[in-house]
C-alpha cells in the first residue's frame, strides 16, 4: 500500500510501507459496516463526478463511494468525506499511452487488451491505432489516504471483493434511474425475415405521393409487399387519415408497411397490421430497395424522400452552421461546448444562452461553494447543484483548453498522454431536469422554446433564497378585450417569459420569386423531376412586429355586458418590459397529420430593438369597462358523471397537470381553471377544455369561485404569483409535523414549494441534512422571509420593469423541417464578436445567420 503522497503526487509518495494481508484486514475492519454491495435499483456512478465533469480520464481520476456509490473528482471527494464520514472509496483511473512501435515503425499488431475494464467513451481526439489504454482501480481509505491495489482477492475480505466486483461491473446509472424515461425497444416483426414482395415493377418516386384511394398527400404508408401507397388512420401514429392502409391489409393480408417521410439511413417507422404494433424490420434496406428506394441516401421529410431534392435542406444546414468557412476554434472560460447525447442539441443551445447571462452566472456559479457545501446527500438529484455544476463547467475554462503545442508533444508522450478534455457531457444534468417529463426524458428531438419554459419553471421552483435569476425574463402582458356590440372593454394582466412573434408571410418582399418557385416545384413533382432550388421568403421584421400588435378577432366569446356569446377583439401590450427579452419566431405550424411544420423564412432581425411603442396604457378616458360577471360554469359532458356536478376545492387542484399545460405555453391561470373545471381528470382532458374556451375574454383571468373568498391562489407561484404570507398555513405545517418532522423543517419545505404539501414532503426527503443543520435552516428561513417581504408588492408578480430598448446578444437557430427533427445551434456575442456553439464545437463566427434564427435573446440598453 501507499500513503497520501503517492496518490496526490506529493514528495515522498514512493515511500509507502508494505503491509501484510492481516494488516489490510485490520485496516478495513472499522469500515466494514459502511461498505455495501450494490443492490438492484442502486445507481452506481463510475463515469462522472457529482459536482464536476471529472472522470476516470481526468488527471486525478474518480472516487466512487463504497456506500452511496456516488462519484467525486479529486477536488470534491474530501467534501463528501467530511460531510458523510464515509471513508472507503474506489479510485478509478484510465491511463492513455502511446503504443510501442514495431521494427518497421508502425504500431505492433492489435491484440485483446485485458487492461481495459471501465465502460468509458474513448477520446475522439486520439487515434486508437496510436494509443493504448490501461485502467487502474484501487481502494482508498480516508482520511489517511491508504491505497489498496485491485484486484486483491487474497488479502481483501470476501465482502469487499464482492462489492468491488459489483461496482466495476455495474451498468449506466441513467438507465436504472428511471426505466420509463428510456424509449422501449421495438420488437422485431416475425414477418420481416420471410416477407413476400411481389415482382410487379412498382417503383416509388422520391416525392409527390398521394393515397391510391383518396387525395390525401400526408400520413402515407408504403406496403412492403405490393408497393401500394395508402393513407393511415388515427391510431397508427396519432395522426389523421381515412384508414385505407388498414383496409388494404384486410383485403390482401399484406402485413408490413413503412411510413413515407420517416425513412433515413438510420431506419424508419414500420407498422405490422397483423401484430398490431410498431415493429423493427432488420431487412428494411433490402425491402425498400425492391421498390427503388435507396435507404442509405434518404433523409426524412413530411412529403418527400429527398433524393435529388436534398440540396435546399443541405443549404439551410450549411448557412446556419457556417459550413464552407474555416472557423477558428475558441478555448477558455465561456467557450466550452456541450457534447450531443443524441438529439440533445435543443438543451445545449438553451443552456449556452442562459449561462451567458450575468444574473444566472452569479446565482449559481457565484454561489458555488455554498451550494455545493449545503447540497443534499445525493447531489445528483438536486437542481441547484446540477445547475451550478453545468454553469461552472461552461464558464471555468477547465474543460476547454487548446491543444498541446507541437514541440511539447514528443516530451509528453515519452511518459504518459494527459488528454485535454474539450467539451462536457450534460448527461447527469439532462437526466435530472427531464425526469418525469415524457418528452424531454426521451431521446427524441424537442422544441427549444418548450425546454426554455420548462427550465424557467424549474428555476422558479428551486429558487435560492431571495435570488431568482429567471426574474430577468419575467414581464406582464396587458390584454384588452372589447365587446364588438357594446364597445365595452376589459383589461387583464398575465405573466409571460417570452414574446411570440408571428411570421407575416403576406408581407414577403420577394413574392414574384416565390410564385415562380411554387409553379416550378409543382411542375417538377408532376413530371417526377428534381425539385428546383428552394426560394426562401424574405419577411421584414417590422411586418412581424406589426402583426403582433394588431387586434385579434375573438369570435363567439361570452360578453358579460350582454350575458351572452358575442364577438370581440383582443389586443396585447407590454405592461412591463423585462430586463432580457426573449423573442420566439412562430415558424412552426401543424400539417394535416398533426406534425409540426416549419416556415422556411428569412427575417431581418435588428441588432437594436425598440418596442417602447408597445407599452400598455390601461383604461383610457371614455372607455367603459365590461361588468365583472363570470360566465356560467360549463363542465364537459364526458366528466359530468364522474364529477356528479360537484366541483373540487381550488386548493386540491392537481399541480402536475397544471404544469404540463403551462409548459405548452398556455397562461397559468387558464391552466388552473382547465384542471379545476375538469375535476382533476388529467392534463389531456384539461387540454380539451382549453381548446374549447381559449377564445373567451376571461380565459387567462384568475379562478374565482363563490364561497372561496375570491381568486384561488394555490400553486400560483409557479409563474410568479408568489404567496405573500410570512407563515405557511398552520394546518399544513401540523400535518407535516405530525409525521415526525421538525417544525422549522416543515416551514422551510413549504416555503420552498409554495405551500404545496406533496412537493414539500418530496423536498424534505431530498434535503435530509436539514434535520441536523438547524442553523442553516434558520438562515434559509430568514432569507425566505426577506425575499417574501421585499417582493410583497400589492401590484402583483415580480418584474424588473424599465426601458423597452434592447440589443441582440444571442440567438438559437433550428435546421430541419419540424421541432421533432433537425438540429439546433447557438450564436452568442462575447467580447464584441459573435461565437458559434455547435454542440461540443465552439468557434469564432464569420457570418452569423441572424435572419434564420428561431429564438432571439435581447438585453435591455440602460436609458
Amino acid at each position: 500500500m501507499q500513503r497520501r503522497g503517492a496518490l496526490f503526487g506529493m514528495p515522498g509518495g514512493s515511500g509507502g510501507r508494505k503491509m501484510a494481508a492481516g494488516d489490510i484486514g485490520e485496516l478495513l475492519v472499522p469500515h466494514m459496516p459502511t461498505i455495501r454491495v450494490p443492490r438492484s435499483g442502486d445507481r452506481v456512478y463510475k463515469n462522472e463526478c457529482a459536482f464536476s465533469y471529472d472522470s476516470p480520464n481526468s488527471e486525478g481520476g474518480l472516487y466512487v463511494c463504497m456506500n452511496t456509490f456516488l462519484a467525486f473528482g479529486r477536488e470534491h471527494v474530501e467534501r463528501h468525506f467530511r460531510k458523510t464520514g464515509q471513508s472507503v472509496y474506489m479510485h478509478l483511473k484510465r491511463h492513455v499511452r502511446e503504443k510501442v512501435r514495431g521494427a518497421s515503425g508502425g504500431a505492433l499488431p492489435k491484440r485483446r487488451n485485458s487492461k481495459i475494464f471501465l465502460d468509458l467513451d474513448t477520446d475522439d481526439d486520439l487515434n486508437s491505432d496510436d494509443y493504448e489504454y490501461e485502467d487502474e482501480a484501487k481502494l482508498v481509505i480516508f482520511p489517511d489516504h491508504y491505497e489498496i491495489a485491485l484486484p486483491n482477492i487474497e488479502e481483501l475480505p470476501a465482502l469487499v471483493t464482492i462489492a468491488c466486483d459489483a461496482v466495476l461491473s455495474s451498468k449506466s446509472p441513467y438507465r436504472k434511474q428511471d426505466p420509463d424515461t428510456w424509449e422501449n425497444e421495438l420488437p422485431v416483426s416475425k414477418y420481416a425475415n420471410n416477407l413476400t414482395q411481389l415482382d410487379n415493377g412498382v417503383r416509388i418516386p422520391p416525392s409527390g405521393w398521394k393515397c391510391a384511394r383518396c387525395d390525401l398527400r400526408e400520413n402515407l404508408w408504403l406496403n412492403l409487399t405490393d408497393g401500394s401507397v395508402l393513407c393511415g388512420k388515427w391510431f397508427f401514429d396519432s395522426s389523421g387519415g381515412n384508414g385505407h392502409a388498414l383496409e388494404h391489409y384486410r383485403d390482401m393480408g399484406y402485413p408490413l408497411a413503412v411510413k413515407l417521410g420517416t425513412i433515413t439511413p438510420d431506419g424508419a417507422d414500420v407498422y405490422s397490421f397483423q401484430e398490431e404494433e410498431p415493429v423493427l424490420d432488420p431487412h428494411l434496406a433490402k425491402h425498400l430497395a425492391h421498390f427503388g428506394i435507396d435507404m442509405l441516401h434518404m433523409h426524412g421529410t413530411e412529403n418527400g424522400l429527398q433524393d435529388n431534392d436534398i440540396k435546399p435542406r443541405v443549404s439551410e444546414w450549411e448557412v446556419i452552421q457556417e459550413s464552407g468557412t474555416k472557423l477558428k476554434p475558441m478555448y477558455g472560460p465561456g467557450y466550452t461546448g456541450l457534447k450531443n447525447l443524441g438529439n440533445s442539441c435543443y438543451l445545449s443551445s438553451v443552456m449556452q444562452a442562459i449561462f451567458s447571462i450575468p444574473e444566472f452566472q452569479r446565482a449559481y456559479v457565484g454561489n458555488l461553494p455554498r451550494i455545493f457545501d449545503y447540497s443534499p446527500l445525493d447531489p445528483t438529484q438536486d437542481f441547484n447543484t446540477q445547475m451550478t455544476k453545468l454553469g461552472h463547467g461552461l464558464l471555468s475554462g477547465q474543460y476547454s483548453k487548446p491543444p498541446v503545442k507541437s514541440e511539447l508533444i514528443e516530451q509528453v508522450m515519452k511518459e504518459e498522454h494527459k488528454p485535454q478534455q474539450n467539451g462536457i457531457s450534460p448527461r447527469m444534468f439532462k437526466a435530472f431536469v427531464s425526469k418525469s417529463h415524457p418528452e424531454f426524458s426521451s431521446n427524441r428531438q424537442q422544441d427549444a422554446q418548450e425546454f426554455f419554459l420548462h427550465l424557467v419553471n424549474l428555476v422558479e421552483r428551486n429558487r435560492i433564497g431571495s435570488e431568482n435569476p429567471s426574474d430577468v425574463f419575467r414581464f406582464l402582458v396587458e390584454e384588452r378585450i372589447q365587446c364588438c356590440q357594446t364597445r365595452k372593454v376589459r383589461y387583464t394582466e398575465r405573466v409571460d417569459y417570452l414574446m411570440q412573434l408571428p411570421v407575416a408571410m403576406e408581407a414577403a418582399t420577394n413574392k414574384d420569386e416565390l410564385i415562380a418557385y411554387e409553379l416550378t416545384r409543382r411542375e417538377a413533382e408532376a413530371n417526377r423531376r428534381p425539385l428546383p432550388e428552394l426560394v426562401r421568403a424574405k419577411i421584414p421584421f417590422g411586418a412581424c412586429l406589426q402583426a403582433f400588435s394588431e387586434p385579434e378577432n375573438v369570435d363567439d366569446f361570452w360578453s358579460s355586458a350582454l350575458q351572452a356569446k358575442s364577438a370581440g377583439v383582443k389586443t396585447s401590450r407590454f405592461a412591463s418590459f423585462p430586463e432580457y427579452l426573449v423573442v420566439q419566431i412562430k415558424k412552426f405550424t401543424f400539417g394535416l397529420d398533426w406534425v409540426p411544420k416549419k416556415f422556411d423564412v428569412s427575417i431581418d432581425m435588428p441588432d437594436l430593438l425598440d418596442i417602447n411603442h408597445l407599452r400598455a396604457r390601461g383604461l383610457q378616458p371614455g372607455e367603459e369597462e365590461l361588468p365583472d360577471i363570470s360566465p356560467p360554469i360549463v363542465i364537459p359532458d364526458d366528466s359530468k358523471d364522474r364529477l356528479m356536478n360537484q366541483l373540487i376545492d381550488p386548493s386540491d387542484i392537481d399541480e402536475s397537470s397544471v404544469m404540463q399545460l403551462a409548459e405548452m405555453g398556455f397562461p397559468l391561470e387558464a391552466c388552473r381553471k382547465a384542471v379545476y373545471f375538469t375535476g382533476n381528470m388529467g392534463a389531456e382532458v384539461a387540454f380539451n377544455w382549453i381548446i374549447v374556451h381559449m377564445e373567451e375574454p376571461d380565459f387567462a383571468e384568475p379562478l374565482t369561485m363563490p364561497g372561496y373568498g375570491g381568486a384561488a391562489s394555490a400553486g400560483a407561484s409557479v409563474f410568479g404569483a408568489t404567496g405573500l404570507d410570512n407563515q405557511p398555513p398552520e394546518e399544513i405545517v401540523a400535518i407535516i409535523t405530525s409525521m415526525g418532522f421538525q417544525r422549522n423543517q416543515a416551514i422551510q419545505a413549504l416555503r420552498a414549494t409554495n405551500n404545496n404539501l406533496e412537493r414539500a414532503l418530496d423536498w424534505i426527503f431530498s434535503h435530509p441534512e436539514f434535520e441536523e443543520d438547524s442553523d442553516f435552516v434558520i438562515e434559509m428561513e430568514n432569507n425566505a422571509n426577506a425575499n417574501i417581504i421585499s417582493e410583497a408588492k400589492p401590484e402583483g408578480p415580480r418584474v424588473k420593469d424599465g426601458s423597452g430598448t434592447y440589443e441582440l446578444f444571442a440567438f438559437i437557430s433550428h435546421m430541419g423541417t419540424s421541432t421533432m427533427s433537425g438540429h439546433y445551434i447557438c450564436h452568442i456575442k462575447k467580447e464584441g464578436r459573435w461565437v458559434i456553439y455547435n454542440d461540443h464545437k465552439v468557434c469564432a463566427s464569420e457570418r452569423p445567420p441572424k435572419d434564420l434564427g428561431y429564438m432571439y435573446f435581447y438585453h435591455r440598453i440602460p436609458s
